[in-house]
């Protein structure tokens, strides 16, 4: 376990960043989310949307494929956190609040495909994280900040804002896959943004 004090050191030297968003302790983890989701961009993954039947709890679709959502929930894994699960047992027992049965006429939640759908992880990140303005104005998008686009036509998409900043403009860049895999790139303000969150995970 990190010592208090060596938490609090790291915390103040992330990112370069005073601690603007809680806890050592939090900071602390926000770092160890962004470089899970960084290191995503080394993995060579096809885009493939299709239904798959997976394990619960910890199921993942194969290795060398997925989608926008697959990133973010490998990301969080990597930090001991199951979306699969987390998003699953909240759909239980506040079904209504989730989109699935107007948009997929769903009657039950499904552990397969639930936790890898854009319109439910906006729900559970406004339920169970922080959700937070959406603003023109990159200086209020923080690394470790989960970010959903439309990219038009009601298209939605989702990404991770990480601390490596574009030479060119200065922003944080975004891991996020939009068809050619994992890719960190300088894409915050390249769709209509939809939702601004941030989560630690349970009980946090």
């Amino acid at each position: 376990m990190m010592r208090p004090h060596i938490a609090t050191l790291a915390a103040l030297c992330y990112a370069g960043q005073p601690i603007a968003t809680g806890s050592a302790v939090r900071q602390d983890f926000l770092k160890r989310f962004v470089a899970a989701a960084i290191e995503r961009t080394h993995h060579t993954v096809r885009y493939d949307p299709a239904y798959v039947k997976i394990p619960y709890p910890g199921g993942d679709v194969p290795a060398d494929t997925g989608v926008c959502t697959d990133e973010i929930i490998r990301a969080y894994r990597a930090v001991g956190i199951d979306l699969q699960k987390e998003v699953h047992e909240d759909m239980q027992r506040n079904s209504s609040a989730y989109p699935r049965q107007q948009r997929w006429l769903l009657r039950a939640p499904d552990t397969n495909i639930d936790h890898r759908r854009v319109a439910n992880l906006m729900v559970f990140f406004s339920r169970k994280g922080e959700a937070l303005p959406i603003t023109k104005r990159a200086g209020d998008y923080s690394p470790g900040d989960l970010v959903t686009w439309d990219l038009g036509g009601n298209v939605p998409h989702i990404g991770i804002v990480v601390d490596r900043k574009s030479a060119a403009s200065g922003r944080y860049l975004i891991v996020h896959n939009i068809g050619q895999g994992p890719k960190m790139e300088d894409v915050l303000f390249d769709w209509k943004i939809t939702g601004h969150y941030r989560y630690f995970g349970p009980g946090a």
